[in-house]
């Protein structure tokens, strides 16, 4: 039996001063939700239930990239976490197994931890993750017996015996799927807060006849968002944590301090990264490729032992061959590099084919947009295109074919062919001289005018 998730993503996070979901905030160029979102997938749920509030239409959205088959239910009152939870019931009619309760902005709870919450399920009714934090502040008190936990007592109605405690509730909760709902059918809203807490299930559970236990977890894997200064904090928190990682796998990083990676960031081992480099989302780096410094890539995979940068940008679409090179002040966009390609410096490459071996000159652009559509250059294998060529899509460069510097090439060239597309060169002996001297004349007259 699969488990469920219930991820409960209504909250406005009016501390946050944005008009945009709280949930949808990005870390690591993906929003929080979607953090939250793959660790549950790791335990390859039986259905995963959103409950939407604030931007529910926007949430909606995001959920459905994220994972097309998730279903997304919408809570009109904010009364509570308990509220929230019952919201998902219709969804997870006749789910079999355990449902957890996680939330959309609390990114970092790792896919182990849920699993000790499934295995520690087997023997408990209701199974709480807690924390012990450096700092417990205001956070729900988690009050035990031995290893029984007894109740869950929220800060604002705990005495201050109990605010002593240490051990202190994340909020996520893991019952048998159907169980969970009959016990939030007694939870009442008497209490401080005039709301519905769904911590309210253990007492209610015990009351059953329940047992009820603890899973502990680091501290960081709790941390929530509520605010621009959080969602710096979990940034950092992350970016910490894949360098660590990276270097942990047998990649180089010269400055790890100054490496900014995604949250799907996939680098090979013996690859190495130098200072500056930012990764976007769907990045993939082979073994042995080099990223050289101040280089940003995005939605690109870079084979094995080539070579980025510095100051290069691969974008959406772009595939580097074994030992392709992309030098300094090039970009590459949907655009494939062929094995041992050089693309060494200040060029454009969009929308187009570059055959192995092939060699692109300085200032080489493939012109593929005319203002509405896009148009593909295919450059064949071992051609030489001469610095400042302008390949004008779509036009195809045959294999072995050379083009001359300067050259704007609006026809195909085959194979072994040498295109030459210059404008005839006409010189005018003296003419620069005369020119000079005219317009300095002109200069000192509107000078002595002037005064």
């Amino acid at each position: 039996m699969g488990a469920s998730l219930i991820i409960l993503a209504a909250g406005q996070g009016t501390r946050m001063q944005s008009d945009m979901p709280k949930v949808l905030h990005r870390v690591a160029h993906a929003p929080l939700l979607a953090h939250a979102m793959q660790a549950g997938a790791a335990l390859e749920p039986e259905r995963v239930v959103v409950v939407a509030g604030h931007g529910a239409e926007a949430v909606e959205a995001a959920v459905a990239e994220i994972d097309d088959s998730a279903q997304v239910v919408f809570q009109e009152d904010r009364l509570g976490t308990g509220h929230a939870v019952l919201q998902a019931r219709a969804a997870l009619e006749g789910a079999t197994g355990d449902a957890i309760v996680l939330y959309g902005d609390t990114p970092f709870i790792r896919p182990e931890t849920l699993a000790a919450m499934l295995d520690a399920r087997a023997a408990r009714g209701v199974v709480v993750l807690g924390f012990e934090p450096a700092d417990p502040a205001r956070y729900g008190r988690l009050v035990m017996n031995g290893e029984s936990l007894e109740e869950i007592v929220e800060y604002k109605d705990a005495s201050a015996e109990q605010r002593a405690i240490g051990l202190c509730n994340s909020g996520v909760i893991c019952a048998d799927a159907a169980e969970l709902f009959t016990l939030l059918d007694e939870v009442t809203d008497d209490n401080a807060a005039g709301e519905y807490y769904l911590t309210d299930i253990v007492a209610i559970a015990r009351a059953r006849g329940l047992s009820c236990g603890v899973v502990r977890c680091a501290e960081e894997e709790t941390m929530g968002v509520n605010s621009r200064a959080d969602l710096a904090a979990a940034e950092a928190a992350f970016q910490a944590r894949k360098r660590a990682e990276a270097l942990e796998n047998g990649v180089t990083l010269t400055a790890p301090e100054t490496v900014h990676f995604a949250w799907d960031t996939w680098i090979g081992r013996d690859a190495s990264v130098e200072p500056y480099v930012v990764f976007g989302p769907g990045v993939t780096v082979e073994t042995g490729a080099e990223i050289r410094a101040f280089s940003h890539l995005e939605g690109c995979h870079v084979s094995s032992g080539a070579q980025v940068g510095p100051y290069a940008r691969l974008r959406p679409g772009a595939e580097l061959g074994n030992n392709a090179k992309v030098g300094n002040f090039c970009e590459v966009k949907n655009a494939e590099i062929g094995e041992g390609a050089k693309v060494n410096h200040l060029s454009y490459i969009g929308d187009a084919t570059v055959g192995e071996a092939t060699n692109i000159g300085a200032g080489t652009i493939t012109c593929n947009y005319d203002g509405v559509f896009k148009h593909h250059t295919e450059i064949g294998a071992r051609a030489f295109i001469g610095s400042n060529t302008m390949l004008v899509a779509p036009v195809r460069v045959g294999d072995e074919a050379m083009t001359g510097s300067g050259s704007v090439i609006t026809s195909d060239v085959e194979a072994g062919a040498l295109a030459l597309g210059r404008g005839k060169q006409v010189v005018k002996p003296g003419l620069a001289r005369k020119m000079f001297e005219k317009l300095k004349a002109a200069k000192a007259a509107k000078v002595k005018d002037k005064s």
